[in-house]
Formats: C-alpha cells, sequence, structure tokens
C-alpha cells in the first residue's frame, strides 16, 4: 500500500486520500508506461501529451484511488488521585480531613466526563518514610502521555522520595497538592547529629543530639529549657535539662556486650502534634575486650590440662596459668639456681593487678603458705566489687588447708563437711538446673540416668546459699553458683570433669557446661538466668522470659503511641516463657516483667515518617511551580470545614492554577471508532474518464 493524507476535520473525523495497488509491481507498471509514451515525445509526435496524460489516468486506475473518512471518540484525561495514608496521617484529626477531601474529589471528577478517575491510596505499612511517587508512576504506567490530564496528592506534604524535577516522572502535567495539616502546627523532636556505632564494654562514648522545635510550642519552664531523661536498656541513667536548638553531648558507659538501647526522650508540650518523635533511640553494639582469667593450678594432675584447653580455645579468653610445682614447705636440697621454675607473682596478681582479672580460678588449690591468708581477704573483696570466682575442688577442700578456712570463706556458697565421697555415681541436673541457662539442655540430660559417664569421687558440703544445679550421690551438691554482692561465685565439687574430656565411657559435655559456666561468672548478658527478651519478627513481637521459677506473670506491652496491653506466656522448655502479639504500627515498644525491662524496635529505630510531622509545602512546592500547578490548605488555621478548591479542564496555558481553582489538562488523544471508503477512479465515473482520455488521444491524431 502507498498512501497520501491530511486532515479535514479536527474534530471527530479525518479524510485520507489512499492509494492501493492491486495490479502486480509498480516498477513493471512504470516501465511499461515509459515505453509506451517515451517514442511519441521522441518523434515530437503530435498528441503526446495527451497521450502521456491518458496513460496516467490508466496507471491511477491500476492504484485503485479511493477517499477514507476515520471516525474518531475522544479519550478522557487519566486523573490520578494519589490519598496518603501512612503513619503521620493519622496525627491530629487529618484522617477525617483526608477522608472529607477525598469524597469531594470524588464527587467533582464524576460530573466531568471529560476526566477518568484513578483512585490510589499510599505510604500504609511503609518501613521508613513516606513514598508516594512511586504510585503515581504505577498509576499512570499504561496512559499515553498527551492522555494525562493531571495529578492530585492529598497529604501532609512529608514525601521522602520526591524528584527533585517532574520530568523524571514521565509525564507532562500539573501536580497539585491538597494539605491536610493545620498552618499553625507546633512540634517538639529530639534530633541525632553524632552516635556511636561501637563501643568497648566499660568505657564512656559520647552522643551528641539537639531538640528541634517549630510552630509556637508553650514551654512552661521559665528558663525555656526542657528536661531530657537518658535511658539504657530501659533504665534511667541520668536527666539534663537543655535549651531547644542547643547541640548537647553526653558520656554514656557501655555497659554491656552485644546491643546496648540508649534513649533520649524529652518533655512532651501542651500543645505539640504528637510525643513519637520526642524519643530518640540510639544502638551501640558493645564489644568486650578480651577476657582476662586467672588460673591457680594446686598441683599437677589428670584435670589440669582440660581447664587449660577449654580456657585456650575461647578466642574471647587471654588467660594466665600458674601450677604451684614446688610449695614453699618442700625441701629436698635442689639448689635454687637449677631450679628452672619462676617465683610465683604474689603480690602483683592479688593486690597490684587483681582488679585486671575477670575470672579467677582455683583449680584443687589448698593453702600452703604459698598466698599470705590477707590476700585471701583480697579475693573476697575482689568478689563483692564485681569480680568472679571458680573454685574446682578435689581433696583438697576436705584438708586442713581448705580455701573454706580462710577469709574467702565469707563468699563461698558451701561448707565442706571435710568428708570424701568415693563411688561411683551419675552427676544429674537438680530441677533448678534443668532451668538454669549454664546447664539447661546440657546433651544427654534429658535421660535417666543421663547419657554421660560416671564419676568416682566428690568433697561432701552443706549448702549455705545459692542455687544448687547438679548433684552427686545421695542428692548432695556438685555444681552450685551464687551471687555475691556485685559478683559472682561458682564451685565444682569434684575433680573428676575431666573424665569427660577423656571420653570414658562415652564422656560428656564438659565443654558445653565448663565454657557456660565461666561466661556466665564472666557476666555474659545470653547466660542471665533471670531475663526478658523482645524480638520484631513479620507483623508482630516475640516475646521470651527467662527464669528459675516454674510460672511468670503475663508481661506488660507499652506501644509506641503510649498504648498499654498484657499477654500471657507459656511454657516451651523448663525456664523458658514464650509469647507472640501482634503489632500494628512501627516504633519502639518496652515490655516489663516487675523490674526487668527490655526494648524491641519495629522497622527503623528512629522512622523518617515521625521525624518531621508538620504540615509543609516544602517538599512540592518546587513540583507544583515547575508543572505551573497549585498547592491548597483543607483547612485554614481556624479550622472549619474542609474546603477543596473547583476543578476546571483546560487546554494548555501558562498557569494551571489559581487561589482557588486547579486546573486539569484535557486530553487530545481520541480512539477509532470506523473508517468509511469511497473508490475515485472506480465504477461508470471512472470508467468514462479513462475512456474520455483514450478518445482525446485518438481525436488529436486523426486531425
Amino acid at each position: 500500500c502507498a498512501g497520501l493524507g491530511g486532515n479535514l476535520s479536527a474534530v471527530g473525523d479525518r479524510l485520507t486520500v489512499a492509494f492501493v495497488n492491486n495490479h502486480g509491481d509498480d516498477a513493471g507498471q512504470w516501465i511499461t508506461f515509459l515505453a509506451a509514451s517515451l517514442p511519441s515525445f521522441i518523434v515530437r509526435m503530435p498528441g503526446a501529451w495527451l497521450r502521456l496524460t491518458a496513460f496516467a489516468l490508466l496507471w491511477l486506475a491500476l492504484l485503485s484511488p479511493e477517499f477514507r473518512r476515520e471516525e474518531r471518540d475522544p479519550l478522557p484525561g487519566v486523573v490520578a488521585v494519589i490519598v496518603d495514608e501512612s503513619d503521620s496521617q493519622s496525627i491530629a484529626d487529618r484522617t477525617e480531613i483526608t477522608a472529607q477531601a477525598r469524597a469531594l474529589l470524588e464527587d467533582r471528577l464524576a460530573s466531568l466526563p471529560e476526566f477518568e478517575l484513578r483512585l490510589v491510596t499510599a505510604g500504609r505499612d511503609q518501613a521508613d518514610g513516606t513514598e508516594l511517587f512511586g504510585s503515581v508512576i504505577e498509576a499512570l504506567a499504561d496512559v499515553p502521555a498527551e492522555q494525562v490530564a493531571g495529578v492530585v496528592l492529598v497529604t501532609d506534604g512529608r514525601i521522602h522520595d520526591a524528584p527533585d524535577v517532574a520530568a523524571a516522572l514521565g509525564i507532562d502535567a500539573p501536580i497539585h497538592t491538597l494539605l491536610t495539616g493545620h498552618e499553625d502546627e507546633a512540634d517538639r523532636r529530639v534530633v541525632l547529629e553524632a552516635t556511636p556505632r561501637f563501643g568497648i564494654v566499660g568505657e564512656l562514648k559520647e552522643v551528641t543530639f539537639r531538640l528541634a522545635e517549630e510552630g509556637p510550642l508553650v514551654n512552661p519552664a521559665p528558663d525555656g529549657r526542657v528536661e531530657i531523661r537518658i535511658r539504657r536498656d530501659g533504665q534511667l541513667i541520668t536527666t539534663q535539662r537543655v535549651l531547644p536548638e542547643t547541640i548537647v553531648s553526653i558520656p554514656i558507659e557501655i555497659a554491656r556486650g552485644g546491643r546496648n538501647l540508649i534513649e533520649i526522650e524529652a518533655d512532651t508540650a501542651p500543645n505539640e502534634l504528637t510525643a513519637v518523635n520526642n524519643r530518640a533511640v540510639l544502638s551501640v553494639e558493645g564489644i568486650r575486650e578480651n577476657l582476662r582469667v586467672l588460673l591457680v593450678s594446686g598441683e599437677p594432675h589428670a584435670g589440669e590440662r582440660t581447664w587449660r584447653n577449654i580456657l585456650k580455645s575461647d578466642a574471647a579468653v587471654d588467660l594466665v596459668h600458674f601450677t604451684i610445682l614446688r610449695p614453699p614447705e618442700k625441701q629436698d636440697g635442689t639448689p635454687i639456681s637449677q631450679l628452672s621454675l619462676i617465683a610465683f607473682p604474689t603480690r602483683e596478681l592479688f593486690q597490684e593487678k587483681i582488679g585486671e582479672f575477670d575470672l579467677i580460678i582455683f583449680d584443687r588449690y589448698q593453702r600452703r603458705g604459698v598466698l599470705p591468708i590477707s590476700y585471701f581477704d583480697n579475693i573476697a573483696r575482689y568478689v563483692e566489687n564485681g569480680g568472679a570466682l571458680l573454685v574446682a575442688a578435689g581433696p583438697d577442700l576436705a584438708l586442713q588447708g581448705s580455701l573454706a578456712r580462710t577469709p574467702l570463706a565469707s563468699v563461698l556458697p558451701v561448707v565442706p563437711t571435710g568428708r570424701m565421697i568415693e563411688e561411683p555415681y551419675y552427676p544429674v541436673l537438680s530441677e533448678v538446673g534443668f532451668r538454669h541457662p549454664i546447664t539447661e539442655g546440657l546433651d544427654g540430660s534429658e535421660q535417666s540416668p543421663p547419657n554421660w559417664s560416671r564419676w568416682f569421687r566428690m568433697v561432701d558440703a552443706n549448702v549455705e546459699r545459692g542455687n544448687v544445679l547438679m548433684t552427686g550421690p545421695g542428692d548432695r551438691p556438685l555444681l552450685m553458683v551464687n551471687r555475691e554482692g556485685e559478683g559472682r561465685v561458682a564451685m565444682l565439687l569434684s575433680d573428676h570433669a575431666w573424665l569427660w574430656a577423656r571420653g570414658y565411657e562415652g564422656g560428656g559435655p564438659y565443654v558445653q557446661m565448663l565454657r557456660r559456666l565461666g561466661h556466665w561468672l564472666m557476666q555474659e548478658t545470653d547466660l542471665e538466668e533471670e531475663a526478658l527478651e523482645a524480638i520484631s519478627e513479620g507483623n508482630g513481637l516475640t516475646i521470651e522470659r527467662r527464669t528459675l521459677g516454674e510460672t511468670v506473670d503475663p508481661v506488660t506491652v507499652i506501644g509506641p503511641d503510649g498504648e498499654i496491653r498484657e499477654t500471657a506466656l507459656e511454657e516451651v522448655r523448663p525456664g523458658v516463657f514464650r509469647g507472640q502479639i501482634p503489632v500494628d504500627g512501627f516504633g519502639l515498644y518496652t515490655v516489663q516483667d516487675s523490674d526487668i525491662v527490655a526494648l524491641a524496635s519495629v522497622g527503623p529505630l528512629n522512622p523518617r515518617e515521625f521525624a518531621e510531622v508538620t504540615s509543609s509545602d516544602q517538599v512540592v512546592r518546587p513540583l507544583a511551580t515547575e508543572t505551573r500547578a497549585g498547592v491548597f490548605r483543607l483547612v485554614d488555621a481556624q479550622g472549619g470545614d474542609v474546603s477543596v478548591p473547583r476543578v476546571v479542564p483546560m487546554r494548555a496555558t501558562t498557569t494551571m492554577a489559581g487561589s482557588d481553582w486547579m486546573g486539569l489538562r484535557r486530553s487530545s488523544a481520541s480512539a477509532l471508532a470506523g473508517v468509511s471508503a469511497t473508490p475515485i477512479l472506480a465504477g461508470l465515473a471512472g470508467l468514462l474518464l479513462l475512456i474520455g482520455a483514450l478518445g482525446t488521444t485518438w481525436w488529436r491524431e486523426g486531425r
């Protein structure tokens, strides 16, 4: 097909002239036409032009020319109305304002048949900020550019995915905004300026922040200062009074390894929009320096290397190990110059640098004059001030030189009777042992007798305080732990744990037990026997409570909006209770059980959605200016009824908005409804025209 044509009518119909060749190859027709006409021009035959005209009409007839009329229906312009349903739209009366504005817009656009409404709700369940322009692109993805009439955003103006220029959206139409908030809104928020991500446990890290205020806030304090509360893992550590818009730096101690949640909370002003952003939260990962352990073996014995291997295999432990090979009372005549032994640095270890150790272990140690009696008093104070002591005892504890006969007895949980029990027995977990994180779930403990090897001796003792985790024959205490002052103490009343390490009768879980024991003594948070943890999972919170008790009370959950609810926990294994609750929004949730507090963040710690909540045209104004559109407030400063601007259909113009109206572009697109064709050289008229042309040629030649 070949065609020529032009618009004869711009409204609805289009008239074109089309040429259709149904008679073979165009090139062959042209060659035949020229071969028949060219000789007459060469010999200057009379009537050559008439012959040329006749052949031209004949060739034109072979092309089957026809008039075609296209009937076209105009297409409506598509208007994308994007309704913001993000969390900040639920503040104050914005939900009601949005609902009324949406209904008014739907009614007005329904009365204008030249427009098609595409209503999209966006911003709901977004983790960090309001994103509306992605919905704009999706809503208009299948619409030709000439059919886009405009975009109307119903929002508070706090949008976090706005493009720098409107061209990035791929549309050339006005982008209007209807603001849902009030003009005189006020709010206060905590802004983090500089925060650490990591810190060494026990060291101070500075947190820098400021208190930002927007709008005419009411401050009841005469000096204009606002009280700030600083919490670490839910526990209040300090309060301060600060001036708004002033940079404040506060040193905060990193209290534990792992996550340290630090909250900075400001007082709420009487007239501010929301208190959600009055609190900022940061997470600082606590990193422990290598734990320093002092191991003192009273004499060489079969189990000494078991303790050394366990501690040396732990990458987090720096071990200092001394074995007493030659006590002072041993006199065998060997000259000192010929001994390859070093003196035990008792003063340096137990007086000058005792505070540098995280754990002191006495392994089968008995008082033989190596340590002065006053040093045991130093060790007792070291424990009470936060240190850790482990006594792994054998027959030494039942002898005259027992550690229980020193000032150290004030922190030991048992008093030995002086009798050794020597018979085969299985170490078994006590009722508390099945719940305590040191021994809970030890491999083989679920069977009776336990699936591990027997031991053959232990020290008989009476328990004075603490928890018994393992027992020997006759339910006698075998492994005890206790908190003493700020520190911790553990006692193992047998020196046969090495039988598990050597694989005797199949061995036993010595690595699990001894490593957990050491880390519990060094206050590893994951091994706390009374603990509460809340974890965000999907659309809910999983709450886990660890306790030595047999039951737990329901826990209290406080949402970021202040809503309080209780939930019961069910026991999933001995000492561990668990429950789940659904959550509706993002933010920081506080879980409490008596004096234990756990925090869980759903979504970002400080979501952008609540960073700035006052309504503003700062983001949308540049896009409105570029597209010649308008920004309108739905309610005035005094409140009142919701007012939506008039919708005006417009052709291309220099402005698309006024003080009380917004323009939408009329569509120039149309759809083909039908085509009618009328042949030009067909039928009787075409036949007479061809016969006339040929007759004129013959008439001219006959003259």
